[in-house]
């Protein structure tokens, strides 16, 4: 088993109407023999497991060797703007399945995408999972 330091939480940073399938072909697209996230929350909460958590995810450059990545469908406005869509569901959902891995994993630090990027050289930053993670899930333990 991998040693899990972090639960990476992601936005898909598409449409809402975005489907699992579409996910696995953007990730094909992108030349990835692995998807982006191990777990992935459609917008009436149902979790879908893209990938066991034994092999490891594209969700992080640098850090996906000792990380799970969680992601939620949507993330982004009518405009491409980064906007927290997610559902009532998908925030359910979000919350018992960070339960379930944090119970396997008591050590790995809860945290968004945006929290181990802050910023480069050209001052960009990262926006998913468009809510602070760190703060929303500091309680579950």
């Amino acid at each position: 088993m991998r040693q899990i330091k972090r639960i990476f939480v992601h936005c898909t940073a598409g449409s809402q109407r975005q489907t699992i399938d579409d996910l696995k072909a953007e990730f094909h697209r992108k030349g990835w023999s692995n998807p982006g996230y191990h777990y992935v929350i459609d917008t009436n909460g149902g979790v879908h497991q893209l990938l066991a958590i034994e092999h490891v995810s594209n969700g992080v450059q640098g850090y996906n060797s000792t990380a799970i990545n969680v992601a939620y469908i949507g993330g982004i406005d009518a405009d491409g703007k980064p906007i927290d869509n997610r559902t009532p569901a998908q925030k359910d959902a979000l919350v018992l399945l960070l339960h379930k891995l944090k119970q396997k994993f008591p050590t790995a630090q809860i945290m968004g995408h945006r929290d181990i990027w802050g910023t480069d050289k050209s001052n960009w930053r990262k926006m998913c999972p468009c809510f602070n993670a760190i703060q929303e899930y500091k309680d579950i333990a």
